[in-house]
């Protein structure tokens, strides 16, 4: 019998109900219970989804326990290795990596789009200058669905075209002016002569005062940085994204919505937070007492940025972040530096130590972006920023995906209900 006939079994109050068994390429099989419902009278129970299969996707797939990561069938190390993050978001939407012709007319396509309206430049102005970049940034990709609302027919492949770009391009530009309206630096204008990468650390870091040469090693690593952060499988933004966007809502306000969810400390906030517990070390010479602490079942403290809810092995980001990392912090002279020093104290344990080895606790790519992203001069609270950044190629590919799927309907999760029953309101005497 093939894999697609077989069927799952289930007897509830004698009667036997069968489903099928849908099979997958790589990874878990599903049982289909779209029917359960109408035949048992019955919903499951899964909090949190963590054994439900809310789509079919051929865009990317994580096995934990090899510590695997595939783009379309592509292993992120070849990826991150052999193309850049404008190859691999054309790949993540496309299915199949550009060819020369292909590549050319899409970084061009996007080095055209990469100015916002300037009437969107003023919107900063409505912040506070202390907020938190991402809340800035929620607003302001938001606020895109207000510019590009008209004659949007996203059936039409055309129209998911011009989102798609526009959202890509524009991006790094929204990012970059959140920095400078937070430190008050003049706003800077994307330039054409510069690649995706390079055109955002200009923005980030240039002055109209003298030129802005970006250092292609730092460029690299942050190319690379996009690269392990563009796609995860159904994680909690891009799950709310393709929920967004069930509704039929502009691609701008799904992102908006993807974004505010990676805003949370349990998703996007781990690099963040792994600075944060460095900081608070403070220095080498405590590293043994914080490593007994994360050990010690009853004290709360824990090392952030090892392991890792989904790999139950290595983190093959992690692999190439280190890498990068080494050579980030050779090309700026800050192997000794005190906090870094501390980090590849505690990155040394951690793959060293039987504790960690035991409970496959390795450093993970949170752990190593951070470091990176603190050695270029990125604020802390941009980190989160940079990784909505990346991850906005997988969060359009995933909406798109599930717009152009004939089975796709609007998300509509059940619930079990444990409330009150049905009952009078009682008169005001009387209660």
């Amino acid at each position: 019998m093939s894999i697609e006939q077989r069927t799952a079994t289930l007897t509830v109050d004698g009667m036997t109900v069968d489903f099928p068994v849908l099979a997958a390429t790589h990874g878990n099989d599903v049982i289909d219970i779209r029917t359960l419902g109408g035949k048992t009278g019955l919903f499951t129970y899964d909090p949190g989804f963590l054994s439900t299969a809310s789509c079919r996707s051929t865009i990317t797939f994580i096995d934990g326990d090899k510590g695997e990561l595939l783009y379309r069938g592509y292993p992120i190390e070849q990826l991150a290795d052999k193309c850049s993050f404008l190859e691999v978001a054309y790949l993540l939407r496309n299915g199949e990596l550009p060819d020369a012709t292909e590549k050319a007319e899409f970084e061009n396509t996007i080095r055209h789009h990469t100015l916002v309206h300037d009437q969107l430049t003023r919107f900063y102005n409505g912040f506070r200058r202390d907020a938190h970049p991402m809340a800035v940034i929620v607003g302001v990709v938001g606020a895109l669905s207000a510019f590009y609302h008209q004659g949007m027919d996203y059936s039409d492949i055309k129209c998911r075209d011009v989102c798609f770009n526009r959202i890509i391009a524009k991006l790094p530009t929204i990012v970059a002016l959140a920095y400078r309206y937070n430190t008050g630096l003049p706003f800077m204008y994307p330039r054409n002569d510069l690649g995706y990468t390079a055109n955002f650390m200009y923005q980030m870091f240039g002055v109209p005062c003298e030129e802005y040469k970006p250092n292609p090693v730092l460029a690299h690593a942050l190319d690379v940085i996009f690269t392990l952060h563009a796609d995860h499988e159904q994680n909690a933004s891009t799950s709310t994204v393709r929920l967004a966007g069930s509704s039929g809502a502009n691609p701008f306000a799904c992102v908006a919505a993807g974004i505010s969810c990676l805003w949370g400390p349990a998703h996007g906030g781990a690099n963040e937070a792994c600075l944060k517990m460095l900081e608070e070390i403070g220095d080498v010479s405590r590293v043994g007492e914080y490593i007994e602490r994360a050990k010690d079942k009853g004290d709360s403290f824990k090392l952030m940025g090892f392991g890792h809810r989904v790999y139950k092995n290595f983190d093959p980001r992690a692999r190439l972040m280190g890498k990068v990392c080494t050579e980030v912090l050779a090309e700026l002279g800050l192997e000794n530096d005190r906090l870094f020093k501390l980090a590849k104290a505690l990155e040394k344990i951690a793959l060293e130590d039987e504790y960690f080895i035991e409970k496959k606790l390795y450093p993970n790519v949170d752990f190593y972006s951070g470091i990176v992203q603190k050695a270029m001069g990125i604020p802390t609270p941009m980190f989160t920023c940079i990784f909505a950044l990346a991850r906005t190629a997988g969060w359009l590919a995933q909406w798109e995906e599930m717009i152009t799927d004939p089975e796709y309907k609007i998300g509509r999760p059940r619930q079990l209900y444990v409330g009150a029953a049905c009952r009078d309101v009682p008169e005001l005497g009387a209660r």
